[in-house]
This record gives structure tokens, sequence and C-alpha cells, in this order.
């Protein structure tokens, strides 16, 4: 397994420990990161996932400190690009992901089940693009795949309950309701993504899904923030052009400072998040589709801001945060 030490790998290394698997988690090395946790076992088990790290840009590296000359069944990534960046998207994204596929053929593996996104139906930024180029190249490779692509995690719509909470209003991109999303929680695309090993209906197919319940805007997730508090609600909107004033004059001066075009894609990410809905699109008239969104799992957005306000503690949103 890949990815193990995000909130979604670490998810889903629970999951296949608690169906019985052996696990052994392939880590990034990270000079002056702390050492790896290996993921709990919440089903009382006895045992626990292993930890390899390994260099996954180097494929000799991977194959001799993480496949180590072993049989593996399968191979499971929850492993991306840490900022979407152009250069960090294509090594990670694209470049490690084919190391991984080399060694996994070299290792005798037959199924490889992706975590991808379910954004790169519209593919307007580089990691989008990235991600799309090894989808391709594992579906040509002739082993078994499964290629899900998640709608919105809780943790990328967390970032305002501290704000709200404070007293300060919701802040909303145009008028709240340009996109929408059916969010699903760390737990339930975690089982999704274990559960695909084992179902057939699964195999050789790409996977768009959601949480449960129907598909929220960002006013409703707002709505359900100040009624959870028992407050009224108080928004204040932020005109999407003021995105793109940011995007042109971090694009500019990026001509001369290249740290500035990396914040100038940065800002492209949240500019397409702002505008784009996390739902299946549909082909024939390139609109949005919730009904076509399947959905999974029993944990809603709602529920999980319920539990972060009652004193759950909030998850690291890392580098992709807007707010």
């Amino acid at each position: 397994m890949l990815g193990a030490t995000g909130t979604i790998g670490r998810a889903t290394a629970d999951a296949l420990l608690r169906r019985g698997h052996d696990v052994v988690c392939l880590v990034r090395t990270r000079p002056g990161a702390p050492a790896p946790v290996t993921p709990t076992d919440p089903a009382g088990l006895g045992g626990s996932a292993s930890v390899r790290l390994v260099d996954v840009a180097d494929p000799v590296a991977l194959a001799r400190d993480g496949f180590a000359g072993e049989p593996f069944d399968a191979v499971v990534s929850c492993m991306a690009s840490r900022t979407g960046a152009p250069k960090d998207a294509w090594a990670i994204d694209h470049r490690a992901h084919l190391n991984v596929l080399a060694a996994a053929k070299q290792a005798g593996v037959q199924h490889f089940v992706l975590l991808s996104a379910i954004c790169v139906q519209k593919p307007l930024l580089a990691f989008q693009q990235a991600k799309l180029a090894f989808e391709a190249a594992l579906i040509g490779s002739g082993l078994r795949y499964s290629i899900v692509r998640p709608t919105a995690f809780f943790k990328s719509l967390s970032g305002q309950i501290e704000r709200v909470r404070a007293g300060k209003p919701f802040l909303l991109f145009g008028d709240g309701t340009l996109t929408a999303c059916k969010p699903i929680s760390d737990g339930d695309l975690a089982d999704f993504i274990a559960g695909c090993l084992d179902d057939a209906s699964r195999w050789n197919r790409i996977l768009p899904i959601g949480g449960p319940g129907e598909a929220i805007t960002p006013r409703q997730q707002g709505e359900a923030l100040f009624a959870l508090l028992g407050r009224p609600p108080r928004f204040r909107q932020v005109p999407v052009a003021l995105l793109d004033a940011i995007i042109g004059g971090l694009s500019l001066a990026g001509a001369l400072l290249p740290s500035l075009a990396a914040k100038a894609e940065l800002a492209r990410i949240g500019r397409y998040y702002a505008t784009e809905s996390m739902l299946v699109l549909d082909p024939r008239t390139g609109r949005y589709d919730a009904a076509a969104t399947p959905s999974t799992g029993t944990e809603t957005l709602f529920d999980f801001y319920r539990a972060v306000l009652g004193g759950a503690a909030a998850p690291e949103r890392g580098d992709h945060a807007v707010f």
C-alpha cells in the first residue's frame, strides 16, 4: 500500500486490516519528517501493517526496499502529490506511480487499486492531467484495475468551522450555489477502496463515488454550521473575479519569480474548486449530475460537523486548503 500516512491512507490501511489482509505500507522518505505511524488495528485483529521507507522516485530502490523480491497479490495506492503544483504532480501522480506499476508487475501483482479524483473529468490543471496520464497507463498495463474517483473529502470542507465558531461569517464564492458535492468520510471511502479487492463488480472499472445523502452546496454547508451552533446564518460573498485577478497578477509576476508561478497554480486550483462541482460530469450535456453520482457509506458531512463542534479533532487539511 502507498500513501498510508495521509488521512485517507491510514483509514484505508485500517479497512484492509479489518478485512484480514496482510498490509505492507511503502512510505515515502522525506528529509526531516517524523517517523511514520503504523496504522492502528481498530478491529482488534492483534496485528498491524508493517512499514517500509522507500524512495518512490527511484525504481531500483522501490523494487529493492519496497517490494523486496517478495510476491504481492495487490497494490492499493492512496499516494498523491502534496501540493498539486505541476512539478510535484508529474513527479508523484505520474512518474512515481509508473515506477510502482513496473515494480508491481515484477512482483506478480494481479490487481492495482488507485485512488484518483473525480475532478479529472474536466482536466484544466497539471495534477489532473498527471493523474489521467497514469490512469491511462494503468488501464493499458494488463493488470486488473479499480480506479476510484471520490467526490469532496470532509477535511477539505472543514476549513471554516473555527471561523464560524468564532463568530465570523461563512465565506462563499459567488452566491454559494455555484457548486455542489456529495462529501465522503475517510472511513466510508476507505471501506469502498478496500472492497475493490473482493467485489468483482468494481474490477476493471473507473468508479466515481460520493457519500450518503443529497448533493449539497457551500451555502447549505454554512447554513448547517450556523444551525448546529444555534446562530442565525451570516455569509460574506467573495467574487470569483477576485480570484481571477489574483491568478493574473501572480502569473505575470511568475515570469520573473518561479515561486510566484507556483503560487499562481495553487490559486488556479482554488478557483477550480470554487467553480466546479465534485459530481459526475455528463459528457453529453457538459453538466454535473448529482443523480448519476453513486453514494456509499453512512456518515454525512453534517454528522462530521456535529462531531467537531462537540470536541472531536478537525483533520489537517494540508496544502490544498482554500480558506
